[in-house]
């Protein structure tokens, strides 16, 4: 739609010293609003009966939203993240396909009363109006829509409406938000405030943009966690509130007119029980009190933290944990404590990183989310979390960031600048569309984005030398794998050829699903010669070796179709010596896939549950109650809430619960239940949802026989295969007992 489509004859608004303003942060007291206020004044005449009223609204970057005092949501951190509009500070390589704004409606019917009422929008913040690369300064628009009786009338934005500077004073979205309350307060929010002496809103330029409805799920609060005091000191209160998430606590301030309360954050602690700095990431929440006690929080921004100290005359009431509203379908546990870890880090790490839509890499230093990041773990959310319309969205973003000139897929989507490489990153224009089709039997968005598919492949060939891709855009990153426990070894050409080659054989498959089938010798021959190229360049053929078999080289090569008997005997027999990871976070997922695949599933799961210090059992000894960015002891160590390395997560439930899809359909209609028997992991309880419902396996072993429970829904055919032994499952719980 269009804005008057949209929103009829309501204006985009925003604060006037705003007009010509190109700054985002501002310091207290220049007379300048950074978080502006809109009041809009209209009456409810009381002979007319009212039958409904309905809104719809933007703030941007963030907004909140009051009637009569009253929130209209319980919504955070609208609108949902995307490329707003056309920005003109970008280069030619860096002009992305689609911009698009999602629209918040709601019934506001019961918040309206008879006689006067008060619309007040509280907004900024968010990407929208992020200092680092801002597309605009904070904005405002509105449309309410009230059935009477007597008819219809609306009410919408325009420069009648009143703005006013609000607390919030001092933003920066991915690290600070300060309220100061000694001259404006929450009461500006209110009904019968005074706003005589505001001046009129002004007039903002329209965006270049298209304007739709969306049902991916809003951000909102998940949990309320409580706190423990760990200790107090000269430096504040030091607490815990148990869980490594994104979110906030909320404070009761008791604070003295002109003192300050300043809360800082981190991952980690130190072993005095106070907050580890070094994980802290520039993360502060401030607040200037006026002498009167309220409660507060941040409005527009969320930390990422487990442990935080407040300085001041103020108490911590509780931790609420916020994230894009996506349920957990899924259960796991068994009598291995590090794949039980594996499973709760892991949700909790995904969960902390779904804000306004998009998955992120992490939820405080950088929040974008990186295409590399998001199809590597895609599979395991779709498998773990109600996701679906969550992932929509999120390929439409895809989409959207690929530059319209080159054909490049951008690092992030929507994007901001950042790193990345190609291949890795931007064949999530294919990878993410068909996990989706594979997990839901949906090819509209594989159908939509097909041509642009082809358009990066093309992209790709631009940039390779000698059949291998060689580059990236000039003077950014060419990233291949990403995160090994020392530096990556392998040559980003080889894992981004992989990465090409990959993606070629999906789109082959998605081109016979969806009649394309004019691309395919063409992508055949392009597959044969890049497989010809990795061998050239990689193989070793005195021993059958890829780069020396190090981080997941000959997985790598074989799940690209290269390499010969060796390669995979050679892979074998050097995790088996290895007895862990040596990985990064493409070479750790691929590592694990390929041996379940190959009937190496012992393997696999030794590698998932091994015990050395760099491990995912050395982050849950540490304490972690999310997942790292590197491996324990690796040679440098930063954010620890990244779900990258979680992607192997799905393989609980394909694996060794042994929930599968068969070969070559989608949707989950066709299930294969085929669990990995693995020594020295001797019960499993798990269950997932599909389309069609509910799906769970567990079994336990004694001495000789193993025991197992499956149930599986209506509208469904499943096969239960142990050893040379098939059973078709009718709907409902079924029971075997099995010799081993």
């Amino acid at each position: 739609m269009k804005q008057h489509e949209m929103f009829g004859e309501a204006m985009w608004l925003c604060a006037g010293e705003y007009a010509s303003d190109t700054h985002n942060r501002k310091p207290d007291g220049n007379g300048i609003p950074h978080f502006p206020v809109l009041r809009t004044h209209f009456p409810l005449c009381g002979i007319c009966g009212l039958r409904k009223a309905t809104l719809r609204v933007i703030g941007l970057g963030y907004f909140h939203c009051y009637i009569n005092g009253k929130e209209v949501t319980e919504d955070k951190f609208l609108p949902l993240s995307t490329d707003y509009e056309v920005r003109n500070n970008r280069p030619t390589e860096e002009m992305v396909t689609g911009h698009r704004i999602y629209v918040p409606e709601y019934d506001v019917t019961e918040l309206l009363s008879e006689g006067e009422n008060v619309l007040a929008l509280h907004f900024g913040g968010g990407w929208y109006t992020y200092e680092v690369e801002k597309y605009g300064n904070p904005k405002a628009i509105f449309r309410l829509t009230i059935e009477t009786e007597c008819g219809t009338t609306e009410v919408v934005s325009n420069e009648f409406s009143k703005v006013g500077d609000s607390f919030v004073k001092t933003y920066f979205y991915t690290e600070c938000e300060h309220h100061d309350y000694t001259k404006e307060n929450e009461n500006i929010l209110a009904k019968d405030y005074d706003d005589s002496a505001w001046k009129n809103a002004v007039p903002a330029q329209s965006l270049e943009t298209e304007y739709e409805f969306t049902d991916c799920p809003p951000d909102r609060v998940a949990k309320v966690l409580p706190v423990t005091t760990l200790k107090k000191d000269e430096n504040g209160t030091h607490y815990d509130c148990g869980l490594n998430m994104s979110g906030y606590p909320v404070l009761n301030i008791t604070a003295k007119a002109g003192e300050t309360v300043e809360v800082t954050f981190a991952e980690e602690k130190n072993a005095d029980g106070t907050p580890d700095m070094r994980y802290n990431f520039n993360q502060k929440f401030t607040v200037v009190s006026d002498g009167t006690p309220r409660t507060v929080k941040p409005l527009f921004t969320w930390f990422a933290f487990r442990y935080f100290t407040v300085k001041g005359d103020a108490e911590a009431i509780c931790v609420e944990h916020i994230h894009t509203d996506n349920k957990i379908t899924s259960a796991f546990d068994s009598d291995n404590e590090t794949l039980n870890w594996i499973y709760r880090a892991y949700l909790n790490t995904q969960l902390s990183n779904m804000h306004g839509g998009i998955p992120s890499d992490c939820p405080h230093i950088e929040r974008r989310g990186y295409t590399g990041d998001g199809q590597l773990a895609c599979h395991a959310a779709m498998t773990t979390l109600d996701a679906r319309k969550f992932y929509e969205k999120w390929i439409k973003d895809i989409g959207d960031c690929q530059d319209i000139y080159s054909g490049h897929v951008q690092y992030t989507a929507p994007y901001t600048r950042c790193g990345g490489g190609p291949g890795g990153w931007g064949c999530a224009i294919a990878e993410v569309p068909y996990q989706y089709y594979k997990h839901y039997g949906d090819m509209a968005p594989m159908k939509a984005l097909y041509p642009q598919m082809l358009r990066y492949f093309d992209y790709l060939e631009t940039h390779s030398v000698n059949g291998l891709v060689a580059s990236d855009k000039m003077g950014e990153w060419c990233l291949g794998d990403w995160c090994a426990p020392i530096q990556v070894i392998l040559p980003a050409a080889f894992v981004n050829n992989y990465f090409y080659i990959k993606s070629m054989q999906r789109v082959i498959e998605i081109g016979r699903l969806i009649g394309r089938e004019t691309e395919i010798p063409m992508l055949e021959k392009r597959i044969k010669e890049r497989r010809d190229a990795v061998t050239a360049a990689y193989f070793n053929t005195w021993d059958g070796n890829f780069i020396g078999g190090m981080q997941g080289a000959n997985a790598i090569a074989i799940d690209m179709g290269v390499g010969d008997d060796r390669t995979y005997q050679n892979l074998v027999k050097y995790y088996k010596q290895l007895g862990r990871y040596d990985t990064g976070i493409f070479g750790t997922d691929i590592v694990t896939r390929v041996l379940f695949e190959h009937g190496d599933g012992q393997l696999a799961a030794e590698l998932m549950m091994s015990t050395d210090p760099i491990s995912f059992d050395g982050m849950r000894v540490a304490g972690a109650t999310t997942i790292w960015e590197n491996w324990p002891h690796a040679t440098w160590d930063r954010s620890h809430n990244h779900p990258m390395f979680g992607a192997v997560t799905a393989y609980l439930f394909d694996y060794l619960a042994g929930i599968r899809e068969e070969a070559g359909k989608a949707g989950y209609n066709d299930i294969l239940i085929a669990p990995v028997m693995v020594n020295g992991l001797n019960r499993i309880c798990a269950k997932r949802t599909v389309p069609k419902g509910e799906v769970s396996v567990s079994y336990e072993k004694q001495e000789n026989t193993v025991s197992f429970v499956i149930t599986v829904p209506a509208g469904i055919r499943a096969e239960f295969r142990f050893g040379e032994k098939v059973t078709v499952l009718e709907a409902g719980t079924h029971t075997f007992t099995e010799t081993v």
